[in-house]
């Protein structure tokens, strides 16, 4: 998940027209800073997404596992991390520099909205759960980017100047956390899927069959189990992933 002005800080568009301007070093340079944020990100974070997990668990949080081994499946995770959010940020990016996009313009959210989408599925997972992972991820990247994006410029309205990288970071936790809470069910329903039993309707991967089995069975509090650890998770994600890829971003350029 998920966390310049390339990026969207607020700073004017360099393109002309509907040509694209993202040069080869802007786009290797938001390759391997999205490559860095979301390492850092995954290292960081990964004892909270692995309760988060085991509350959603329909086992219960005890019998998933508690609190042992929550930093178990680290290093695969942090080299899997790498090559997603690398993909994410230069498709992102790419997208971003042949839409209409600025801080005036009233196409940005839409641009931000077709960006994000196409950038979380710039690697297709070869795993059970792939499908309910991108319904989950677009709808959440649909809330967070442009959100992200609005608030950055805001803030740069606000203060006279382009927001700093900590100021972005800040946006970034703020976007993360409403997204989170938001698409809390659809989080749910993945990891329902995820953890399903070969043959069982939800290792179907149906989504919305998954979620309607939630509601009948746990109603509302079932639907958004879970939701206090995936708010504080995301939001300090979304403060480390985004302040590190535009902090690296500008080192880089």
């Amino acid at each position: 998940m998920g966390w310049a002005r390339s990026a969207g800080t607020g700073t004017a568009d360099p393109c002309s027209g509907q040509q694209p301007c993202m040069e080869p070093r802007e786009s290797w340079a938001a390759l391997a800073a999205g490559g860095v944020a979301g390492v850092c990100v995954d290292l960081i974070l990964f004892p909270l997404d692995t309760v988060k997990t085991r509350l959603q668990s329909p086992q219960g949080f005890r019998k998933a596992g508690g609190f042992r081994g929550i930093y178990a499946g680290v290093p695969s995770t942090a080299i899997g991390s790498f090559p997603n959010a690398a993909a994410f940020f230069i498709t992102y990016e790419n997208v971003k520099s042949v839409l209409p996009h600025g801080s005036s313009s009233y196409l940005s959210p839409a641009t931000h909205m077709v960006a994000a989408s196409l950038g979380e599925v710039g690697i297709q997972g070869l795993y059970r759960g792939y499908k309910s992972t991108v319904l989950r991820e677009i709808p959440f990247s649909l809330v967070q980017f442009p959100l992200w994006e609005s608030l950055k410029d805001l803030w740069s309205w606000k203060q006279g100047h382009v927001v700093d990288s900590w100021q972005s970071a800040v946006c970034g936790a703020f976007a993360g956390g409403f997204a989170a809470a938001v698409t809390t069910p659809l989080d749910v329903a993945k990891t329902r899927i995820m953890l399903a039993k070969a043959g069982s309707s939800n290792a179907r991967g149906n989504v919305l069959a998954a979620l309607g089995g939630i509601w009948r069975t746990q109603g509302l509090s079932g639907l958004f189990a879970g939701v206090v650890p995936r708010m504080a998770a995301i939001s300090l994600g979304g403060f480390i992933f985004l302040g590190t890829y535009e902090k690296t971003r500008q080192l880089l350029l």
